[in-house]
């Protein structure tokens, strides 16, 4: 977004709590939800890592403003049914605790946008620099991938992020839910790939025809039961299937892994995006010598498996 806030260092004598009936811009409601973020302690990260980004990302979708409006935007006064609407969404963001692209009903992965409600995941992956900016290094020849596969596809996000980087591809877009299926079919054909991007209802290959792929790429459930029932609220509206991984978290990767090492081509390449789980992972499949990529705020949680490594694991 184009417009970024400043930190004001002056110091000022405590200002009386502000009614609404005190807001008058754009900019006002941005500093009071703002603040009311902060008091309420809602937990951020589906669509911002903070306040001041979701809340004016929410404001101006609210008022159907661009997203790249400029700073004087904020000076734009509101009216009654505007501020009526500006409430409402805040109370269910704050209240109700509504992740914010569930409101919206969108999420942008880079220049993307993608339709998303409650029946999926909201989009969020490290695959958004990885595809472009490293996967052609691991491939013979980028330019002769033919076939690509995105298990746990969700909203089909990552699936539409392979198309348009493999744009001679075809693409497999697997999930074991027919809900989040439903949102992937909009997101494809919202993107124009329904020739290229094929859905599969399967439980990781199962249902899936015995092709072989280029390359395959999963963000798959991952987090360990128990800390799914600590989440926030924010991420308990999120589809449970899509968060838990079983008792370590390794349960599907685990699938997963022994599935696709009939699937790749010679020179294929898996990549598994597992958030915290590198120890984890490193301790369970220290044969296949897992590559960690690296990723610009230091995370480096999606690693890489060369189909050699994988076709002589005994796991």
């Amino acid at each position: 977004m184009a417009i970024s806030s400043k930190t004001h260092t002056t110091r000022r004598a405590p200002a009386r709590k502000k009614k609404t009936t005190d807001l008058v811009t754009l900019g006002d409601w941005l500093k009071h939800a703002i603040a009311l973020y902060k008091k309420t302690g809602v937990a951020l990260g589906q669509v911002a890592t903070n306040a001041h980004d979701e809340a004016l990302y929410l404001l101006l979708r609210t008022l159907a403003l661009p997203l790249d409006s400029k700073r004087s935007v904020l000076k734009r006064k509101l009216v009654t049914s505007e501020v009526m609407a500006v409430e409402s969404v805040l109370r269910r963001r704050l209240d109700q605790r509504i992740p914010a692209a569930y409101i919206t009903r969108e999420a942008f992965l880079g220049e993307y946008r993608f339709y998303v409600d409650e029946r999926v995941i909201i989009p969020r992956s490290y695959f958004l620099e990885i595809i472009p900016q490293q996967l052609n290094a691991w491939l013979p020849d980028p330019t002769k991938v033919k076939r690509v596969a995105d298990v746990c596809t969700g909203s089909g996000c990552l699936a539409i992020l392979l198309a348009h980087h493999f744009p001679t591809a075809q693409v497999d877009a697997v999930d074991l839910s027919p809900d989040a299926l439903d949102v992937a079919r909009m997101n494809v054909k919202n993107h124009k790939l329904t020739r290229r991007v094929k859905l599969h209802e399967s439980d990781v290959f199962d249902a899936v025809p015995k092709v072989k792929y280029d390359v395959i790429i999963s963000n798959p459930p991952y987090e360990p039961s128990a800390h799914c029932k600590a989440l926030p609220p924010e991420f308990k509206h999120e589809p449970l299937m899509a968060l838990d991984g079983g008792e370590d978290g390794l349960d599907i990767i685990r699938k997963f892994l022994r599935q696709a090492r009939t699937r790749l081509q010679p020179h294929g390449v898996v990549l598994i995006e597992v958030g915290g789980l590198q120890e984890a992972m490193d301790r369970e499949f220290p044969e296949l010598d897992l590559y960690w990529m690296h990723t610009t705020d230091g995370c480096n949680c999606v690693c890489l498996i060369q189909a050699s490594r994988l076709k002589a694991w005994k796991g």
